[in-house]
């Protein structure tokens, strides 16, 4: 899908898709999208919301009607020529893998014909891409996990997962920002905070951005 789709979502916002599949160019395009909106808002603009394909714009319908806020969106896609991003920023995570911060480990391995270490060495050698944020405040989905050590959610979610798990979710990576319920996978935890309230913003992380997972011995302290 080379052109923007634009859908109506309610009477207050609307969906602006530039595909149907998870890609990161497309994710690209969103991204891009997003950080123009946010530099030059057009009128009647509330929020912009970045997913895997699509951005939902929430916009005020008595500044700005469904037809006039596509215009602006076509007029914005024009001026950028393309909607392509600027570079990415690129963050470390660094990680406590197994024992009590990392249950699944060992599962994943098994799961996986290999070893703890093969896990953590396959883990940690990659750079993820923050395809969204969701599920929770500053969840980030994590696009680029070696299919190596892909695993299956849990059968039944657990009722608490420690703030700062780092799970395996399918052929996806994230980390919980707060204590949550939670299916996936955990094999270790962060102490770096992903979501702070009292912050401006309050996650960490944006879509767009780059992580790397950096191995920790010994115990996972908060910063």
């Amino acid at each position: 899908m080379r052109s923007p789709r634009y859908l109506a979502a309610g009477d207050a916002a609307l969906i602006v898709e530039f595909g149907d599949q998870i890609d990161r160019e497309i994710s690209q395009r969103v991204v891009a999208l997003a950080k123009e909106l946010t530099r030059h808002p057009i009128p009647g603009l509330v929020e912009v919301v970045p997913t895997y394909r699509s951005a939902l714009i929430h916009y005020d319908p008595l500044r700005s009607s469904y037809d006039e806020m596509v215009e602006g969106l076509r007029s914005c896609g024009e001026r950028m020529g393309g909607l392509r991003p600027e570079g990415s920023r690129l963050l470390e995570i660094p990680t406590t893998y197994g024992g009590e911060y990392g249950p699944d480990l060992q599962y994943v391995a098994e799961h996986n014909g290999l070893s703890v270490q093969q896990v953590v060495q396959i883990h940690s050698s990659a750079d993820y891409y923050v395809y969204m944020l969701g599920f929770l405040p500053g969840f980030p989905y994590l696009g680029g996990l070696d299919p190596r050590i892909a695993t299956p959610r849990l059968s039944t979610p657990r009722s608490r997962v420690a703030v700062g798990s780092v799970g395996i979710g399918g052929g996806q990576t994230g980390v919980y920002p707060v204590e949550s319920p939670g299916g996936w996978r955990i094999i270790g935890r962060t102490a770096i905070k992903l979501f702070d309230a009292s912050q401006d913003p309050p996650a960490l992380l944006k879509p767009g951005d780059r992580v790397r997972f950096v191995p920790l011995s010994g115990d996972c302290r908060w910063r």
